[in-house]
């Protein structure tokens, strides 16, 4: 009979439960997470966080006593070199639960449970709450702000205008350059009149044979 037995069997034996938790504590002590049913990681944080406080004296006997639960030299080597020392200062509540929702098949109810000072992105957003806010005045505290931002852009658009016209001056270099490059092709018809000169010398050739022509007939007349 099970009277005043209030904790959850969860379908299990004794021995195979103990079993269960042990190893399932060994895997969220060296894995910092993992993913279960909700019945189960209740049962889990129940089993783990009273080993977790005991890890915070560092002596043989609190060695052996958490060795005698979690059966693991691995895990409890961690415990109480790393886990040990994250959670000093915290008082308890060491594990959180998250809701997944439920799983496909048997429609059990998922999550995900967590050693909390190993989850970064969580402490970072409690420490950006923690800080207290302060409130503006609206007289000059804005336009305080503003006159830096203000400041640089004036200075900055100086800057843009000065670098415009030296990238025109670049690119009007090569035109001044094109005048040059047509001189030669005008003197080229100077060169052409020495072929208009030589007509010229044709044309006195045939004087120059009909001379001696002209001697010869006076000489047949003589005779």
């Amino acid at each position: 009979m099970r009277h005043n037995k209030k904790f959850n069997h969860l379908g299990r034996q004794s021995s195979h439960r103990k079993a269960m938790l042990a190893n399932m504590a060994s895997s969220l002590i060296e894995s910092k997470r993992i993913s279960t049913t909700v019945a189960k990681a209740k049962a889990l944080r129940t089993y783990v966080e009273p080993l977790i406080t005991k890890a915070k004296d560092d002596t043989t006997h609190s060695r052996r006593v958490v060795f005698s639960h979690l059966q693991s030299k691995e895990a409890v080597s961690e415990l109480f070199r790393d886990v040990a020392e994250k959670v000093a200062d915290r008082p308890g509540g060491y594990t959180r639960i998250l809701r997944t929702g439920n799983r496909l098949g048997d429609n059990a109810e998922m999550c995900i449970i967590e050693l909390v000072d190993y989850n970064e992105a969580m402490l970072s957003t409690g420490e950006e709450a923690a800080k207290p806010k302060r409130r503006r005045s609206r007289r000059g505290g804005a336009k305080k702000s503003e006159s830096p931002v203000a400041e640089t852009t004036k200075k900055e658009k100086p800057k843009a205008e000065k670098a415009a016209p030296a990238k025109v001056v670049k690119e009007e270099e090569p035109k001044a350059e094109e005048p040059k490059a047509e001189k030669p092709a005008e003197e080229t018809p100077k060169a052409e009149t020495p072929a208009e000169e030589t007509p010229k010398a044709e044309a006195q050739e045939p004087e120059v044979k009909e001379e001696p022509a002209d001697d010869a007939e006076e000489d047949k007349k003589e005779e």
